[in-house]
């Protein structure tokens, strides 16, 4: 099963993507982590993270670019945190795939998908805001963009966190299900 979860900065996908691996149940979990710490801030970032996890049974992975080479022949999760912190790396560091990074990422994406039995991919929703961009910062919404869209039709379940809450908008507990429980 794959599920992709979205949402803005400070929505809570973070902590709804840990407890989806959770609720597969026992069995090897593993966070494949993107964010590759470059100052103080980011540092912050990936102590706050490690800290929401601790305790829940996760192994990390660090992952900045290159997710095609990633091996797992383990029968259990994978939550990959988070495609647009990936997306920019592959974009912009020097072993990155540059002008392939649409590519790169996809081929990396299906080969986890064929791995393991469950892989929850976090990626950020940015393409509501109403500023202006020009250069790379546009080239990059664009590759995430069509990552994002590729990654939502392979999933078996896309949900968008706003506020803490879940929604979906593929499979799930979508509108159908939560009618059926009024």
């Amino acid at each position: 099963m794959m599920t992709v979860v979205t949402g803005g900065s400070g929505s809570g996908k973070s902590a709804f993507a840990e407890d989806k691996i959770l609720s597969f149940g026992p069995g090897k979990r593993i966070y494949v982590a993107t964010m590759h710490p470059y100052d103080e801030e980011s540092h912050k970032r990936v102590v706050r993270h490690r800290n929401m996890r601790a305790g829940k049974g996760f192994e990390t992975v660090e992952c900045y670019t290159g997710l095609k080479n990633l091996d797992f022949s383990e029968d259990g999760g994978v939550l990959l945190e988070c495609m647009s912190n990936l997306a920019a790396n592959e974009m912009f560091e020097e072993d990155g795939a540059g002008e392939n990074t649409v590519e790169e990422i996809m081929e990396g994406v299906k080969k986890l998908k064929s791995q393991v039995r469950h892989l929850v991919i976090v990626t950020n929703e940015i393409f509501s805001e109403a500023a202006a961009y020009e250069g790379d910062t546009v080239r990059y919404l664009e590759y995430l963009g069509k990552i994002n869209q590729s990654i939502g039709k392979m999933a078996d379940e896309v949900v968008e966190v706003v506020y803490g809450i879940p929604i979906w908008h593929k499979g799930g507990k979508g509108v159908e299900n939560a009618v059926e429980q009024l």
